[in-house]
């Protein structure tokens, strides 16, 4: 349930076109659902504006599609992340209209769809980082944002990112995905005026250390306002620039 439903609800209560005892039982689990193995938070909604997110390596694929079920039957959007097609398989016979990305490894389905806000900007340095650019496009996008790519624009060919200022200048927040040495958000965060968020990935040769070089580099940059999130986290970073975007650019 999010802020929306809730003063739906609450509205109809006060015009008498819903019962206290109906409305009691709408809200009855809305702090969390027991389901014995997992408590389901459909609190999260209202405090973060969406939904709870399946994290699905380590689990059981049938608690995943008994807690996918659980989320949906509350009419509230579903992301699950790093669900291999075995996964998405069983949730979908379960729940025959989610989607699947499967270069993310994200399933997916929008109960509630809303006028997506334009602005953030998802940039792979090479093709190898699709995969973890795809997470994160996946997550801003179901998260209410137009979401624009621009892949394969890494340092080794720092042309082809140039030939694209003009996408980059009309962002308000920039996911950056890299691995080997990491340097292309330090390159963008130089180039623009808006939040970068650096995605390091374990794309690389031996010495790359499964992404922990470009880790430190991304951390130790001398480009001003770039922030950097976990080794491969493209969901997290997804959905700091969903929360980015979601801040009124003129509070005025």
């Amino acid at each position: 349930m999010n802020l929306t439903d809730l003063r739906r609800l609450l509205d109809e209560v006060r015009a008498g076109e819903r019962s206290v005892d109906d409305a009691f039982a709408r809200l009855r689990d809305l702090p969390f659902e027991d389901l014995g193995f997992a408590k389901v938070d459909h609190h999260r909604s209202l405090r973060h504006g969406f939904p709870e997110v399946i994290y699905c390596p380590g689990k059981a694929t049938e608690h995943i599609v008994e807690i996918a079920r659980a989320i949906v039957a509350r009419g509230e959007n579903l992301l699950a992340t790093r669900a291999s097609s075995e996964v998405f398989d069983a949730v979908r016979a379960a729940i025959p209209d989610v989607e699947y990305n499967d270069r993310a490894r994200i399933i997916r389905r929008v109960a509630s769809a809303v006028e997506p806000r334009d602005g953030v900007l998802v940039v792979s340095a090479g093709t190898s980082d699709i995969p973890v650019a795809e997470e994160a496009y996946e997550t801003a996008t179901i998260m209410g944002n137009r979401v624009e790519r621009l892949y394969d624009v890494g340092v080794a060919g720092i042309h082809r990112l140039l030939s694209h200022t003009s996408v980059l200048t009309a962002a308000r927040v920039i996911i950056v995905v890299a691995g080997m040495e990491g340097a292309l958000p330090s390159v963008v965060g130089g180039l623009v005026s808006v939040p970068v968020i650096a995605v390091p990935t374990s794309t690389g040769y031996g010495a790359s250390f499964q992404g922990l070089a470009a880790l430190l580099a991304m951390l130790n940059t001398c480009a001003s306002g770039v922030t950097v999130v976990n080794i491969d986290n493209g969901f997290g970073a997804g959905y700091a620039a969903a929360l980015i975007n979601r801040l009124d650019p003129d509070p005025s």
